[in-house]
C-alpha cells in the first residue's frame, strides 16, 4: 500500500520536474547565440546571414551554415517579433522581410543555392537593416 502511494505521488512530481526543465531549456537563448540586446543581435544576425548567403554552391560548409542560419532566423523572430517596442521599427520590418525571404527559400528549396536576384536583394535588405538599427531607426 505504501509502495502504491509512493508511486502515485512520485510519478507526477517527476513529470512536473521534467516539464519545468524542458520548459526552461526551451526558453534559453544560448542555443541561438542571441544576447537580448536588439541592436547587437540585429547586427550579428545580419553579418552571419551575409556570410552564409555568400557561400558558393560547392562550399563544403554550406549545409551546416544554412542549418545554423535557419535556427538563428527562428530564434531572432521568436525573440523580437512579440516585442512592441521593437517590431514597429523600420530596421525590424526590413530585417523581417529579409529573414522571411531567406527562410522561405530554405523551406521550399533546401538543396538549391540562392538565385542571384534573391541574393542581391537579401544583401541590400540586410545592409539596410544593419545601418538602420545602428542609427536607431
Amino acid at each position: 500500500m505504501v509502495d502504491f502511494l509512493r508511486r502515485r505521488l512520485l510519478l507526477p512530481l517527476v513529470a512536473l520536474g521534467l516539464c519545468l526543465c524542458l520548459g526552461l531549456t526551451a526558453c534559453s537563448s544560448t542555443t541561438t547565440g542571441l544576447s537580448g540586446d536588439y541592436v547587437e543581435d540585429t547586427v550579428n544576425v545580419a553579418e552571419t546571414l551575409l556570410s552564409t548567403i555568400s557561400l558558393g554552391p560547392d562550399d563544403p560548409g554550406r549545409g551546416d551554415a544554412e542549418r545554423e542560419a535557419r535556427d538563428l532566423i527562428n530564434g531572432y523572430m521568436a525573440r523580437y517579433r512579440p516585442r512592441r517596442q521593437v517590431n514597429g521599427l523600420a530596421s525590424f520590418t526590413t530585417m523581417q522581410t529579409a529573414l522571411n525571404a531567406l527562410a522561405g527559400h530554405y523551406a521550399s528549396y533546401p538543396n538549391r543555392p540562392l538565385p542571384e536576384t534573391l541574393r542581391s536583394r537579401l544583401e541590400k535588405e540586410l545592409h539596410r537593416a544593419e545601418s538602420g538599427v545602428q542609427r536607431g531607426a
